[in-house]
């Protein structure tokens, strides 16, 4: 039986360095696909775009900017581990944000499936954050 504790236990550097670049891979692309092509989304799944481009390019560019993080992070995740609650932050926003809606006055689908995977990645987060904690407790005392 899996605890969170084993799970901790179980995320070496590797794989929470794997996790932050496809994270930074994720981000980058949507922000990259948001700037490029602001209204993609909306026409591939028949939903009405809002009334200026502005207000899909500029979350973009956060998206671009969370990227850039989660790159950072991912190329020593002991010593960028003060950056992981940004990320960790941004999951929350936007997963709680879209359930929010979805449980209250409802919101179109496009938005619900990145949700999911964001609330995936928030729980990834937090482990990792939790696991370079012990690793760099573990390389103090050593």
């Amino acid at each position: 039986r899996a605890t969170a504790i084993g799970v901790i236990a179980a995320m070496n550097i590797k794989l929470i360095k794997t996790l932050f670049y496809v994270g930074a891979l994720y981000d980058g692309f949507f922000g990259v696909m948001g700037i490029l092509s602001p209204n993609l989304a909306f026409e591939l799944f028949e939903v009405v775009p809002p009334n200026h481009v502005g207000y899909v390019q500029f979350p973009a560019i956060l998206l671009l900017i969370f990227g850039a993080m989660f790159y950072r992070i991912a190329t020593n995740p002991v010593a960028n581990r003060d950056l992981i609650p940004y990320g960790i932050a941004l999951k929350v926003g936007y997963s709680g944000m879209v359930f929010y809606y979805m449980l209250t006055s409802g919101i179109p689908g496009m938005w619900v499936p990145w949700a999911w995977i964001d609330l995936v990645v928030l729980v990834l987060f937090v482990l990792s954050w939790r696991a370079t904690g012990t690793s760099a407790q573990q390389a103090a005392q050593t």
